[in-house]
């Protein structure tokens, strides 16, 4: 998918893959992306590897070419992109570890031979308020033991391996690789939820898990709010957009709001690709979240609207779109990005 030196996927790449995924859409939301091959077109199109290190077996990608394949991938598929950015998130953490069989899982997670994803909402943003770690590391000198549980797991019964964060002795996090079918590893159902089912997100629970690997005793927390949350709600915003533009096409005093809010949708793309080229601090990457969502969230509503009572129906795509929108209401969302959400919501300045 990437060229050397590109700062973005290669079009005709990104085209054929929408394609598939648009294809494989209604059994990827019911059944998750690893039953209906949308993964497997993903890993297919090299998209996998440009997220590897290129002594791994990946082409090393830029920051800001890997941005603009997750906006592509949520324009065609929002559930896909979930399951990608979490595959990403724990790729990132394994190439970051200094273990001996580093470079045999990096080349096997780019080639798409194996899945992983990531269990670290609990260091982050969820649970922080029960005032004790929700998934704690033990060692008796010479093995780790996990105890707890991670309350979002993306895929967790479709993965060979979860990267899971957990609280240390010592008041410090560590990052540990877990084999998913691992002694003491129990997975719970998917939840049912008010968009993305598909993404077989569950609560996985630990007692007494040896890991398989230690892949970092000194991490900081991972950062929430990151510019791949922002790149699926940008990607969110276009497809209602495609559906807003089809519906203007035949109405054309739809046509001012359309144009309007694409011309929104391509500011705010310019600015995430802008910022992904140069390192963005925390306070930039939170605004563009809270801009990105608030643009998926009214574009969404928008195309619902043209759609009239037909798009209120189950199974209709605006409905569906409304319902995904505001999925990122809610994921991996600092505190100061859900201020600015309540505060556009409640219409204070």
């Amino acid at each position: 998918m990437f060229s050397p030196h590109a700062d973005r996927p290669a079009a005709d790449v990104v085209a054929a893959l929408g394609a598939e995924l648009d294809a494989a859409g209604e059994r990827t939301r019911a059944l998750g992306p690893w039953q209906s091959g949308a993964v497997a077109a993903v890993a297919r199109s090299g998209l996998l590897a440009g997220f590897v290190p290129a002594d791994c077996g990946g082409t090393a990608a830029s920051e800001r070419a890997v941005t603009a394949a997750l906006v592509a991938i949520a324009e065609h598929c929002l559930t896909t992109a979930l399951a990608v950015t979490q595959w990403a998130a724990a790729v990132r953490v394994i190439a970051g570890a200094q273990t001996e069989d580093r470079g045999r899982l990096l080349s096997r997670l780019a080639a798409g031979a194996e899945w992983t994803t990531v269990g670290i909402a609990q260091l982050t943003t969820s649970r922080q308020h029960e005032g004790r770690p929700a998934l704690g590391a033990a060692s008796d000198g010479n093995t780790w033991r996990l105890d707890g549980i991670c309350p979002w797991v993306t895929g967790a019964g479709a993965c060979d391996t979860i990267v899971v964060g957990a609280a240390l002795p010592d008041g410090g996090r560590g990052f540990f690789l877990v084999e998913a079918g691992a002694v003491g590893v129990a997975i719970g159902p998917p939840l049912d939820m008010l968009a993305l089912s598909g993404s077989r997100t569950a609560a996985v629970r630990f007692a007494g898990v040896r890991p398989a690997g230690v892949l970092s005793l000194s991490g900081d927390a991972p950062r929430t709010g990151g510019l791949a949350t922002t790149a699926l709600a940008v990607g969110a915003a276009r497809a209602a957009l495609g559906l807003l533009k089809r519906e203007a096409s035949a109405r054309p005093a739809l046509m001012p709001v359309s144009v309007g809010l694409e011309t929104e949708a391509r500011g705010v793309q310019h600015d995430l690709l802008a910022a992904a080229s140069v390192g963005a601090d925390q306070p930039l990457r939170d605004r563009l979240r809270a801009t990105a969502t608030s643009l998926a969230i009214r574009a969404a509503q928008a195309s619902l609207t043209a759609c009239k009572g037909a798009g209120f129906v189950a199974g209709h795509p605006a409905e569906r779109l409304v319902r995904e929108a505001h999925f990122f209401l809610v994921w991996s969302c600092p505190e100061a990005v859900s201020a600015a959400m309540i505060c556009e919501l409640a219409g204070i300045a």
